[in-house]
C-alpha cells in the first residue's frame, strides 16, 4: 500500500516546523523538489517527515544547512569519507566547545561559592564579589558603601 503523499501544511505539522521552514528547506535543496497539484499544492513523499526530523536533529547538533545539504547531495564512497570528516570536524569542535562549557562552569562555581560566602558573612550588607569582580570595583570592603535590600 502506497502512502499519500502530504501537502505542505501537515509536514510542517507533523515535523513541528513552520510552514515557511519547509518552502525554505526545499528552496534551499534539503528537501528535493515537490510535485505541485492542479491548484498549485505541493505534494511532499511521506518520507519527507524523516527527513525534515534529520535536519532539525542534525540543526541542534552543531551542522548547518550548508553541511546538511552536502551531505543531501553526496553519494557513495565519497559521501562516506565526507561524512567521516564531517563528523571528525564535527566532534572536534564539540571536545572544545564542552572544554569551553566546563571551565565557565567551574569559574560558576566559584563565583557562586564567593556569593555564599558574603552573604553568611555579611548578610544584608554583602557586596555581591561577582559584580565587584565584573565592575573591577575592588576589594576594599571599607571603601564600598553598603547596599540595601
Amino acid at each position: 500500500m502506497k502512502l499519500a503523499a502530504l501537502r505542505i501544511g501537515e509536514v510542517a505539522a507533523r515535523t513541528g516546523v513552520s510552514i515557511d521552514a519547509v518552502r525554505f528547506y526545499e528552496r534551499k535543496k534539503l528537501l528535493p523538489l515537490a510535485p505541485r497539484t492542479e491548484g498549485g499544492f505541493r505534494l511532499f513523499p511521506p518520507e519527507t517527515i524523516d527527513r525534515v526530523h534529520f535536519i532539525k536533529q542534525a540543526q541542534e547538533l552543531g551542522f548547518s544547512l550548508d553541511e546538511i545539504a552536502e551531505l543531501f547531495t553526496t553519494w557513495g564512497v565519497t559521501e562516506c569519507r565526507q561524512v567521516r570528516d564531517l563528523l571528525r570536524d564535527k566532534i572536534t569542535i564539540l571536545d572544545e566547545q564542552m572544554r569551553r562549557m566546563k571551565e565557565f562552569r567551574r569559574t560558576l562555581s566559584r563565583l557562586l561559592t564567593a556569593c555564599e560566602h558574603e552573604l553568611k558573612e555579611h548578610g544584608r550588607t554583602a557586596q555581591c564579589p561577582v559584580v565587584d569582580k565584573i565592575c573591577h570595583c575592588g576589594n576594599d570592603k571599607q571603601t564600598k558603601t553598603p547596599r540595601h535590600q
